[in-house]
């Protein structure tokens, strides 16, 4: 494992000769909900690119930051994440599950924003995965994202660790449906039904008032008449064991570690990170912001997923 390098990042960027051709389609980036951040110094776009060269098996872990470039928001980006723009939090997996008026909350301002949240797609940082992935690259991918961005860029060899919020699962029978086919549900539920979002929340929310909500009528499962949930870990629940044990066989697999778009601070993503320092694996921080992997990754870049990957050239 080579010691820590974490660079100046005072210089504009000149993009090494050997690093300007692009072996993946570039998508154009949306920036409204991205951290501002200088570009990548060709130094290190090298030290990447020795990390990646050096990898035979990588495992890799994206959160929230990988996506803000397609114009999903995060939680917590400095200036642009949710937690700096509002009070608003994510519901609690007890609120749901207990108060039908936090599902009917939830669902309402869900409902306004799936349109716009599934149209979103995947950007150059996903595509760059994808193409490492078919090349055999990348051994395996854990997001933690609910976006389905890495499964729209054709990635394969991925686990979804906090689910996906295209799919919606009942609680009682545990019968499953698309998010596509309940919106029509909620639309014939409530055909005169309208509300405008006064904002734009991750994970397909909007803000709504409680006076817009209170009409909605929410759909229960066709089969049994039970709870429905999207299939996503909400905030104070836990990721399934079997999960779990999965993803740790793929990371017993693998030779080196690249987080990217994650400040790691919530549990479910950083113990994986703890088991490949205990395994001593080198490992990559790509990301826009402290992390929790800062004081023990091998590497630590400043910079935006989809403006530092696509330099990388991967055999």
């Amino acid at each position: 494992m080579f010691p820590a390098r974490r660079l100046p990042g005072g210089c504009r960027a000149i993009r090494p000769h050997h690093l300007r051709h692009r072996s993946v389609p570039s998508a154009s980036p949306n920036l409204a909900f991205v951290p501002a951040c200088l570009p990548p110094h060709p130094a290190e776009v090298e030290e990447m690119q020795r990390f990646i060269s050096n990898s035979k098996k990588l495992f890799v872990m994206t959160g929230a930051g990988i996506s803000t470039e397609s114009g999903i928001p995060d939680y917590r980006s400095e200036g642009v994440g949710l937690y700096a723009r509002s009070d608003r939090r994510p519901i609690q997996h007890t609120e749901f599950v207990r108060s039908a008026s936090a599902r009917q909350r939830y669902w309402a301002r869900n409902f306004v924003g799936w349109p716009q949240f599934s149209s979103h797609q995947p950007n150059t940082a996903h595509l760059v995965l994808r193409h490492w992935e078919k090349l055999g690259k990348l051994h395996w991918l854990v997001t933690q994202n609910v976006d389905a961005l890495h499964t729209k860029a054709g990635s394969q060899r991925m686990t979804e660790l906090h689910g996906c919020t295209h799919r919606v699962f009942c609680l009682t029978c545990g019968d499953q449906t698309s998010r596509s086919e309940l919106q029509e549900h909620f639309e014939a539920l409530n055909p005169g039904w309208k509300a405008e979002a006064l904002g734009v929340a991750p994970d397909g929310d909007v803000f709504l008032t409680d006076e817009q909500v209170r009409n909605f009528q929410v759909p229960a499962c066709r089969k049994c008449g039970g709870i429905l949930k999207p299939d996503v870990t909400f905030f104070g629940d836990t990721v399934s064991r079997e999960k779990v044990d999965f993803v740790h066989q793929r990371l017993a697999e693998s030779d080196s570690m690249l987080v990217a778009g994650s400040s790691m601070q919530v549990y479910s993503g950083y113990r994986f990170a703890l088991a490949a320092r205990e395994k001593q694996l080198p490992i990559a921080v790509l990301n826009i912001g402290p992390t929790r992997l800062d004081h023990f990754a091998s590497l630590k870049l400043n910079s935006r997923c989809g403006e530092l990957l696509p330099l990388i050239v991967a055999h």
